[in-house]
């Protein structure tokens, strides 16, 4: 009986011993959240830990990041593996487009050409008061075709929203 219950004792102790000895999942997410901080590109991941096993969300700033951020979870200890890697890839920002090769301060003799463009265009008026031409009135099919070919030579955005056309 005495055999038993030391046994018993023995076993419980071993038990305890080891169940004590694995990381808690708050010290594992401490310990992840501390790698990652290594990782500048990495500023928005969350980690959760459910029982070792270690989900990062959030947003990279790219591939790299995203495999860099995985790597140092993994190295943690009490991670179990595979580290569920639900990062984002953040994408790049989109090119500027080169502005296209057109006046858009006005200085006065482009202002005079198109002046002296549009003089003998009936019903039309012009006014450079927004830093653009802004044409506005009503004419015919055939002058509205004379003022576009007018805005492709002088390389010179008109603003037509207020020019009709006659039918």
């Amino acid at each position: 009986m005495k055999i038993t219950k030391i046994s018993l004792a023995i076993a419980l102790m071993i038990a305890v011993a080891f169940t004590s000895c694995k990381p808690k999942d708050a010290d594992i997410q401490a310990g992840v959240e501390t790698a990652l901080k290594a990782e500048p590109k990495s500023a928005t991941t969350k980690v959760e830990v459910k029982e070792g096993v270690v989900t990062l969300t959030g947003e990279c700033g790219d591939a790299v990041c995203k495999a860099n951020c995985e790597k140092l979870a993994s190295a943690v200890k009490g991670v179990k593996l595979p580290v569920v890697n639900n990062l984002t890839v953040t994408p790049p920002p989109a090119p500027v487009a080169a502005p296209v090769s057109t006046t858009t301060v006005m200085d006065a003799k482009v202002m005079q050409t198109i002046k002296d463009g549009l003089k003998d265009i009936k019903g039309v008026v012009v006014d450079f008061a927004t830093g653009k031409p802004m044409l506005s009135g009503e004419v015919s099919a055939a002058d509205r075709m004379k003022i576009m070919q007018m805005q492709s030579s002088a390389k010179v955005m008109f603003d037509v929203t207020k020019l009709m056309t006659k039918k």
